[in-house]
């Protein structure tokens, strides 16, 4: 038996659900009526209720694990490439590997399952994935996000058909064959499928050439697509050229985009009390967020920051900052970065599936001489007034002083996409000069 309260009036004729009469309420309580239920029906609802507590749990430990991926690799990126200006898609990354897990074997399966943190043969994984993916591709009509995978298999290899069937359902996954010997052919057609999955915002992964060994068997492709307005347009008129300290110390003059809004903002300090900012701007629709970090003292190194990132801390961000209004002034940029996954992948631990001797993808292919003999990884992203590509002239209007918080980007600063419903971070990067 359960008990439901009904607000309003009393059971003017007194009489319950079941049938048998009862005493008139009162006017100034509410009627209780009492119900029967099947104890196989109360038992499957407090099992159904119990599950998806579960299966929540089980979800927010995934986007857990996708976060503290894209943190490592970030920073192991960081590390092996010293870059100045550095952005990365960690959600391809993670597609990648993914998809090499269900053809690796042993050890080489063993290492892609520690880096990501999960297995991807796991039915949780895989319904997470499912509802990630869809949850991306279905953002609205103002915000685009695609994610794509291609293994191109040189014709004649003996795929397996297991294989086969969990790759076409693994990130809008293709396999397409070709034949390395013919370099030019092979680079063309890998690069016609990357310039056709980023809406032709990439347009060559592989430089002319790079497929000349008659000896690969097959290359690896990922794509991340973004593309969104901001939630709250910065004004072209009102971006002006303001100077931007670099981390050499050097100034230099760059478009600085304004904009005042609501927008959630934190301070937050390192393990060494060395402080910090946080802002989240929004793109349409809120599917999507851009934070940006900096250093509040501009002679704290960017370096104290990112050493210190981990998931957990993100996740404090994202649920400590408050509703602040303020004046915005970001620089206007335009990353582009090619990140030799070869030299990063080690970092977490991945690193037989690049050894002759020791790569294991008999999950692929029986032949037993299957390894990964190149890793290139390309991002771009661009960030400007409108939230979109496109060119707009500069405006030199000055603005009027304010006495409300201000957050100004004008040394270096971390960025990173994240989705705020799945959790995942589609992008992350850092600016040390907007105009390299």
């Amino acid at each position: 038996m359960y008990t439901s309260k009904c607000p309003g009036k009393g059971d003017p004729q007194g009489i319950t659900s079941r049938g048998r009469h009862t005493t008139a309420q009162s006017d100034w309580f509410p009627a209780v009526h009492t119900y029967s239920m099947s104890p196989v029906l109360f038992w499957f609802l407090l099992y159904s209720c119990c599950l998806c507590q579960g299966h929540c749990r089980l979800y927010d430990r995934l986007r857990e694990l996708n976060t503290e991926f894209a943190v490592k690799l970030y920073q192991t990126i960081v590390t092996t490439e010293n870059r100045t200006n550095l952005v990365i898609s960690p959600s391809s990354v993670a597609a990648s590997l993914g998809l090499l897990q269900f053809g690796a074997q042993g050890s080489t399966f063993t290492q892609i399952e520690k880096a990501l943190g999960y297995n991807v043969y796991d039915k949780t994984v895989e319904s997470f994935m499912k509802m990630m993916h869809n949850e991306l591709t279905n953002s609205g009509q103002d915000t685009s996000i695609h994610l794509a995978c291609a293994l191109f298999v040189q014709a004649g290899t003996p795929i397996s058909t297991q294989f086969t069937e969990h790759a076409i359902q693994w990130a809008n996954s293709s396999l397409q064959l070709t034949n390395f010997s013919e370099s030019n052919r092979t680079t063309n057609l890998i690069n016609q499928w990357v310039n056709r999955n980023t809406g032709g915002g990439v347009d060559a992964l592989v430089p002319s050439g790079d497929f000349s060994s008659a000896f690969m068997q097959i290359a690896l492709a990922s794509t991340m697509y973004f593309k969104s307005k901001w939630k709250t347009k910065f004004s072209f008129t009102d971006t002006q050229t303001l100077p931007f300290i670099s981390t050499d110390g050097s100034v230099v003059k760059v478009p600085m985009m304004h904009q005042t809004a609501d927008i959630n903002y934190g301070q937050f300090e390192t393990p060494s009390f060395e402080k910090f900012t946080v802002v989240e701007l929004p793109y349409l629709g809120n599917t999507v967020s851009m934070f940006v970090v900096r250093p509040t003292d501009r002679n704290t190194p960017l370096s104290s920051i990112e050493s210190n990132l981990t998931s957990k801390s993100i996740a404090v961000w994202a649920n400590s900052m408050k509703r602040t209004k303020m004046d915005i002034f970001l620089p206007r940029f335009k990353l582009e970065c090619y990140s030799d996954l070869k030299r990063a992948l080690p970092g977490l631990g991945v690193s037989d599936l690049f050894d002759p001797r020791k790569a294991d993808f008999k999950g692929i292919s029986e032949q037993r001489n299957l390894y990964i003999s190149q890793a290139i990884h390309k991002a771009e992203i661009e960030v400007e007034e409108g939230g979109t590509r496109g060119s707009g002239v500069t405006g030199m209007a000055l603005l009027k002083r304010s006495r409300m918080p201000v957050f100004k980007a004008d040394s270096p600063f971390i960025f990173f996409l994240r989705s705020a419903a799945s959790g995942p971070v589609l992008f992350i990067g850092r600016v040390t000069n907007p105009l390299l």
